[in-house]
């Protein structure tokens, strides 16, 4: 019997052990699930999708129509001044004083023109000396020189954050196509890729200021300059004036539409490369620009 009866009591501590883990187990489902705070994770934006309106309207402050290939504005960080005006207008004496005033301020600066391109400019050159080529040709080849500067020469400049000055532009080459003929859309269409300048500037003179300089510097008159190929008179002088006074007429127009700053070309050297430096300094941030040339530019200041 005693044997028996401690069997009964350890059969009845099983079943309290047991009871007390049933309970455990019911306490442990009644308990709220304790869950371990993610890690904050930033909220990644899906990219933005511009329209094609808005990739025009971003295109158009930089490119007078289509985008370069490639191009992205945010490398851009020079500056491309244009000063634009016919021959004896003085700008290539102001480019060269620019030159130097802004290089004394610490800006690099690169310059730029007319058939001065590795791949076609000397090639224009001969052409025109040979008076053996024909308008559209012309055109198309002065448009390839100045493609090639704005790929090797002005863009690089621009991304490595250089001062581009350019003596004439696009504006120019237009201005002689269309008064020869070649129809205006297509002469504009012809320079869509071409980038926008931060500033224009035309230098205006009157067709018989701009003969007496060019005659007084060379004792001559280009052919080309003089319009001799459009057969429009027999007399130099007159066919350099009405040419010229074409042009001038380009130019007007196209002053109103792409916001040129025009200056007077027949004041002082001195006066004239004052103003330019007024509204360039001010597109550089340039607080004080006051400029004396170099001796060796002296010759130019009168």
């Amino acid at each position: 019997m005693p044997d028996q009866e401690k069997d009964k009591d350890k059969d009845r501590d099983r079943d309290k052990d047991r009871d007390k883990d049933r309970d455990r187990e019911r306490e442990k489902d009644k308990a709220p699930l304790v869950v371990a705070p993610e890690s904050p994770v930033a909220a990644i934006p899906p990219p933005a999708i511009k329209s094609a309106s808005e990739v025009e309207e971003e295109a158009s402050h930089y490119f007078f129509g289509e985008p370069l290939v490639g191009f992205d504005p945010a490398e851009i960080t020079g500056t491309l001044v244009v000063i634009e005006g016919m021959d004896g207008s003085g700008r290539s004496t102001q480019i060269t004083l620019l030159q130097e005033w802004l290089e004394s301020e610490g800006f690099a600066v690169q310059t730029s023109g007319l058939r001065r391109s590795n791949l076609v400019g000397s090639d224009i050159d001969q052409l025109l000396a040979k008076n053996a080529v024909t308008r559209l040709t012309l055109a198309l080849m002065y448009a390839t020189d100045f493609f090639d500067q704005v790929e090797h020469r002005i863009l690089p400049a621009l991304r490595s954050g250089t001062v581009v000055l350019a003596d004439r532009f696009i504006f120019t080459l237009i201005a002689r196509g269309v008064v020869r003929g070649i129809n205006r859309d297509y002469m504009t269409g012809l320079y869509a890729m071409a980038l926008r300048p931060h500033l224009t500037f035309w230098l205006n003179v009157r067709p018989e200021t701009a003969f007496g300089r060019e005659f007084k510097k060379s004792q001559a008159i280009s052919y080309w300059e003089a319009g001799r190929d459009m057969s429009l008179s027999h007399d130099l002088y007159w066919s350099f004036i009405r040419y010229q006074t074409m042009i001038k007429r380009e130019f007007e127009v196209m002053a109103k539409r792409h916001s040129f700053i025009e200056l007077d070309g027949e004041a002082s050297v001195a006066n004239v490369n004052k103003q330019l430096r007024q509204r360039i300094g001010e597109q550089l941030g340039i607080r004080a620009t006051k400029y004396t040339p170099s001796s060796a530019l002296a010759h130019l200041w009168r």
